[in-house]
């Protein structure tokens, strides 16, 4: 049996990444969102709204994201059947949410450190559309503004501050 050393040039290593923005508006925000009234008087609506860069019903409208509203009880949505109280599509994403990151169908989100851990019942999904980024996001560049009635709140996740990674499961959370 013979072997042949492998040589420099006998491998193609590139450290080119694949880069873009996360928006299909060619820029790092979004700042106008539309949604569907079709989707929202659907079943779908039910579950959740898809948010367009532009008027959905525009020939390049594409889904940035989705949000949904998740709820251990069911409670903020509709029952799928007055018979049966209690199941409705809120009750159903956060079991879908639960089973995807959690990965046990008992147990429950908590979010904070320390001193400072919050058992959430409920919370709103924002599941960003897979065709808008490449490999991955980019650790510390999700930023999120919201407004109100009650002023503006900023968030921003905290990949970039973390030393240690941490996982629930498989998934490496922030």
């Amino acid at each position: 049996m013979s072997f042949k050393r492998f040589e420099n040039d006998d491998f193609v290593v590139s450290s080119d990444s694949i880069t873009s923005t996360l928006w299909s508006t060619d820029s790092p925000t979004l700042t106008e969102f539309y949604t569907s009234s079709v989707q929202d008087a659907g079943s779908s609506g039910n579950f959740y709204l898809s948010i367009y860069q532009t008027a959905s019903n525009d020939g390049g409208a594409r889904v940035q994201f989705d949000i949904a509203y998740a709820d251990i009880s069911g409670s903020g949505s509709t029952a799928y059947n007055a018979a049966v109280p209690g199941y409705s599509p809120s009750k159903t994403v956060y079991g879908q949410y639960r089973a995807l990151i959690l990965e046990d169908e008992n147990a429950s989100f908590t979010f904070g450190t320390e001193n400072n851990i919050l058992t959430a019942e409920s919370f709103w999904v924002l599941s960003v559309e897979r065709a808008r980024y490449k490999e991955s996001l980019f650790p510390g560049s999700i930023n999120l503004t919201l407004s109100g009635s009650d002023g503006i709140i900023q968030l921003t996740d905290n990949s970039n501050d973390v030393l240690v990674n941490s996982f629930i499961g498989s998934s490496r959370v922030y």
